[in-house]
């Protein structure tokens, strides 16, 4: 689909890891180079959301930093839409190495007349994974200055396409696509997905 960013959210202070997750070897190359890998794939212009606290190489691709400083999630996809050229874009985090392209593609046909389109698997969303217009902006603003930092907070004020997990599995029955990096055993299991994915496609 023409008319259309790609946002990598890589503004994470990686807590949980105790490093900067973005760059953890897998495959062969950091994480976020998997990411951006698959996202040039989908044609879209590419742009890498960080913060003041952590400081990326050159990856190839625009790099923007937050406007709003440790706003978590939500200041990353203000920023990102902020930057973006395009009127939507597809959002997602920087630890997703799994991403499913068919299930991405078919998330920005969907968009049209929307303001988020946002996978759902019982009652869970996945805002890292998800389209935003520039409708969005005003409201995601208004929650930043009030530090209201939950995602799905504004939801009730723009117009929202949940994609269910029927629909999702037409694409992704595992929903690899939302697996995420916050722990050395996710590593070790991406590491064997991806390995077990390459043998697949090598066959």
């Amino acid at each position: 689909m023409n008319g259309m960013t790609s946002i990598v959210l890589a503004g994470g202070k990686s807590i949980r890891l105790g490093r900067e997750k973005a760059l953890e070897k897998i495959g062969g190359q950091p994480l976020i180079q998997q990411v951006i890998g698959r996202l040039s794939s989908l044609g879209n212009e590419i742009i890498v959301v960080t913060s003041q606290f952590n400081t990326l190489p050159a990856l190839g691709v625009k790099q923007v930093t937050d406007i709003y400083p440790d706003k978590g999630p939500l200041g990353g996809i203000y920023s990102g839409l902020m930057a973006a050229p395009c009127f939507y874009s597809l959002v997602v985090g920087c630890d997703m190495p799994l991403l499913n392209i068919a299930l991405l593609r078919h998330i920005m046909e969907l968009s049209p007349g929307f303001d988020v389109v946002i996978p759902r698997v019982n009652d869970n969303v996945e805002p890292l994974h998800a389209v935003y217009s520039k409708n969005c902006l005003a409201t995601i603003e208004a929650a930043l200055k009030r530090n209201r930092l939950q995602i799905q907070g504004f939801f009730h004020q723009v117009k929202v396409r949940y994609v269910e997990d029927a629909e999702l599995k037409k694409f992704d029955p595992e929903h690899l696509s939302f697996f995420n990096i916050n722990s050395e055993s996710d590593l070790e299991r991406a590491q064997a997905l991806l390995e077990k994915e390459k043998d697949i496609l090598d066959m």
